[in-house]
């Protein structure tokens, strides 16, 4: 299997009665990259992460991780598999009852047979690549939001999967925590030989640790190639997100029939 095969989307379509939010997308992840999800909110960045999950299935098209069509997967054989993903949610969702050590063991104690004193070995080296062993006893309510988002990271490598998925980790971060996270994202998937698959909209911090990046929008991929080959891109939509326009392609206002006539000035 090529590096080229490791994670893909071919044709995939999804979407919601008649409202198509994926239309004929196809992507690839190559194994050890940081690959970027990116563009405008409700662009389909996090229902790509959905269907590469098995939280959803495509109405057409395949999702493939290392030659396992995810779509015809049954429940036992998903789940094995979702073992060798580790997620990182957009506000870290750790579970507030538990301490951080017991945050980031909960996935050894689940799906191992460690013993606690082994686990307790590899929690502590978790901590420790992202900063956070001497918080180990401490509950959620007691760290920061952004301690809370480097506990979550801790527990998404905890079994050391071979595929990570972030879902907007920047977000509501400061730029020194921002700066902070970025760099551990890039560390740790070199670190762990992982593939990275990052969904932002962050494009200073995105474009400085990605290998690659794929634009979408109109629930297709406007444009795609490496942070340097988008930034060269003349496609007017890919322009207007990279410089934050107001005007162009995507608009202000939704589709609509002219207000005088709605107002039944006509």
């Amino acid at each position: 299997m090529s590096d080229s095969e490791f994670l893909f989307l071919e044709n995939v379509r999804f979407g919601y009665t008649e409202r198509a939010i994926l239309d004929g997308v196809s992507v690839r992840f190559r194994r050890g990259s940081v690959t970027a999800l990116m563009g405008g909110s409700g662009c389909g960045k996090t229902t790509l992460l959905r269907l590469i999950g098995g939280q959803l299935r495509p109405q057409a098209g395949r999702v493939v991780f290392d030659g396992h069509d995810i779509p015809t997967l049954g429940r036992d054989a998903l789940y094995a598999l979702r073992r060798r993903m580790g997620m990182l949610f957009q506000f870290g969702a750790l579970f507030t009852d538990l301490s951080v050590f017991d945050n980031v063991a909960f996935p050894l104690r689940e799906h191992t047979p460690l013993s606690e004193e082994l686990i307790r070995d590899l929690v502590l080296l978790k901590l420790e690549a992202v900063g956070l062993r001497g918080a180990a006893q401490l509950m959620p309510a007691e760290i920061s939001g952004g301690m809370s988002r480097r506990v979550a990271l801790a527990r998404a490598i905890a079994l050391d999967p071979p595929l990570l998925l972030y879902d907007e980790p920047f977000a509501g971060l400061d730029p020194i925590l921002l700066g902070t996270i970025a760099v551990l994202i890039r560390r740790l998937n070199d670190a762990l030989g992982a593939t990275t698959v990052l969904v932002s909209h962050d494009l200073h911090e995105s474009f400085e640790i990605a290998d690659y990046v794929y634009m979408l929008g109109d629930g297709t991929v406007l444009g795609h190639g490496t942070p340097d080959e988008l930034r060269a891109s003349k496609d007017p939509r890919v322009e207007q997100f990279l410089h934050g326009r107001r005007d162009g392609p995507v608009k202000f206002h939704y589709p609509a029939p002219e207000l005088a006539t709605q107002l039944g000035m006509r």
